[in-house]
């Protein structure tokens, strides 16, 4: 199965996200997520992004990016980065 893969920079434009020790989560999930967009494109995955660069990004705009990345395909796996400051959690979601 080939599958593809779409990343979302979580936050990001007015949406900063957490914020501390000079760390502000937009511009670091950001830099995460322009260093996968690249390793993938390198090792010839199909990789698209819902945000390439500083920009506010509603939930539902989010949502719409992801669903036209690739259509309405089964084979599309999602990556959100988020860095949260009081810890983490992992969610999963398969069809």
């Amino acid at each position: 199965m080939n599958y593809k893969i779409v990343i979302d920079a979580g936050h990001g434009g007015t949406d900063g996200g957490a914020v501390g020790g000079g760390i502000i989560e937009k511009e670091l999930t950001l830099k995460i997520s322009n260093y996968i967009y690249n390793r993938l494109n390198e090792l010839g995955i199909p990789v698209k992004m819902t945000r390439m660069m500083d920009e506010t990004v509603n939930p539902n705009e989010r949502v719409r990016r992801v669903l036209d990345a690739y259509g309405n395909n089964s084979d599309v796996i999602v990556i959100s980065n988020h860095i949260n400051a009081g810890g983490g959690e992992c969610i999963c979601h398969c069809n």
